[in-house]
């Protein structure tokens, strides 16, 4: 069993090693020659970052399995079967991307109850703690966030038999839109000072991802919550997107500890929680 268990966490190690790769070869060039705020590239944080990128690949999906099986299974007991085979017959092209919009309303209500309740924005505060962002600091969380987040988004997809409707076969739908929303995850960080027109209204771009991570004052904090969609934000009135602008500055006002093990135990700890401008 061990040896089983230390083959695959290799195996994984290797697929977000090839993966880290692809994103450099993508993100670093992308940053250089089109900066936003201009920088080194063995800038501060750096280490801790990289740290995280591999731990915020596998820790999320272990804290998601026991969770997501209690949650098919408490559905599938209360959900007569027949609307799980109905749901099941929905072909698969359609099936992602309802699912996907399904799945960016239920994580944008974890993404707001993480801004909105203390206990979940100590784990939280530590994604806002960046004051400089760039692709990489979308890994950048601690993993009960993560977890937190992607099970909301989850809820609603598997409560609609959008998510494994039959309860068996491949569970196409929420991969895809992990993968999706994780791979557009690090481009609506990127220090990149590209604006879309018209287009930042109808998927998330860095311009608005940016406005997210502001800490300019108390009228422009918590806005855009969705990862993919801004029409969501718009919907339940948290859309900021002013033309042409940027944040002046990210982060918190309070203070967390540089190293990845203090971060990762900070929300754990007594003492305050770290706030925002408008708190």
């Amino acid at each position: 069993m061990r040896t089983i268990i230390s083959a695959a966490f290799g195996t994984e190690m290797l697929r977000l090693g090839v993966w880290l790769v692809l994103l450099i070869a993508i993100f670093v060039p992308m940053e250089r020659f089109r900066a936003l705020h201009p920088r080194s590239l063995l800038r501060r944080g750096l280490g801790t970052d990289l740290a995280y990128y591999f731990l915020s690949g596998f820790a999320p999906k272990l804290l998601l399995t026991i969770p997501v099986a209690l949650l098919v299974a408490t559905l599938h007991r209360m959900v007569p079967a027949e609307y799980y085979s109905a749901m099941s017959g929905i072909p698969i092209w359609l099936r992602v991307p309802v699912a996907l919009a399904v799945g960016e309303v239920g994580s944008y209500w974890g993404h707001r109850w993480s801004h909105e309740i203390p206990f979940l924005w100590r784990f939280h505060s530590i994604h806002h703690s960046a004051e400089e962002i760039d692709w990489l600091v979308n890994s950048h969380a601690h993993p009960f966030d993560m977890f937190f987040v992607r099970f909301c988004g989850l809820v609603p997809m598997y409560a609609l038999g959008l998510a494994q409707p039959a309860g068996n076969g491949l569970d196409l739908a929420p991969a895809v839109v992990t993968v999706v929303g994780t791979a557009w995850g690090f481009f609506i960080h990127a220090n990149v000072k590209w604006r879309l027109g018209w287009l930042e209204w109808v998927v998330s771009t860095p311009a608005f991802h940016h406005w997210h991570h502001t800490n300019d004052g108390p009228e422009r904090i918590n806005k855009n919550y969705a990862a993919l969609l801004p029409c969501v934000d718009r919907m339940f009135g948290t859309l900021y997107l002013p033309a042409q602008q940027w944040p002046d500055r990210y982060g918190i006002d309070g203070k967390v500890p540089a190293d990845l093990p203090g971060q990762i135990l900070h929300p754990l700890l007594p003492g305050p929680t770290p706030t925002r401008t408008a708190d």
